[in-house]
């Protein structure tokens, strides 16, 4: 049972790591766009490599954890809100490569008259990231123990 539980705490570490990455994505995609910053975009297109990978390593993780295990119950549902957050988190990145795919494309052109406001959502959109995976992996932390 023991290594069950490691198992368990690493998934949830794999996807903080996958969220704090995810997020910082959506933040230099914003600012690639607004700012014209071409190191940022380069730098969401590099993270992007280690997003898929940690999407891959979570589905590892779970397919695992379901076969090997069997869990029941609070386990079982922490094994797949693990699961529909990593597909969320992937797509998260894939848009933020998307954003940083335009940004690209448009470093060329005059400076976006709206910018404060795109900024102002990219904030939002990461805090939201941030916000919603911290309460899902303490909820879930919680929802074990309890």
């Amino acid at each position: 049972m023991r290594q069950f539980e490691e198992e368990l705490n690493s998934l949830n570490t794999s996807l903080q790591e996958m969220g704090a990455l995810v997020a910082q994505s959506i933040h230099r995609s914003v600012l690639s766009l607004v700012e014209k910053n071409e190191d940022y975009a380069h730098q969401v297109l590099r993270d992007e490599a280690r997003i898929d990978q940690l999407e891959i390593q979570i589905d590892d993780m779970v397919t695992s954890l379901i076969a090997r295990e069997a869990p029941v119950a609070r386990d079982m549902r922490f094994v797949v809100v693990a699961l529909k957050i990593n597909t969320d988190l992937e797509r998260m990145g894939d848009m933020a490569v998307g954003v940083v795919e335009r940004s690209l494309a448009l470093m060329r052109q005059p400076e976006l008259p709206t910018g404060d406001i795109i900024v102002e959502m990219g904030n939002l959109v990461e805090s939201m990231v941030l916000t919603s995976l911290d309460a899902s992996c303490s909820g879930m932390r919680k929802w074990r123990s309890g």
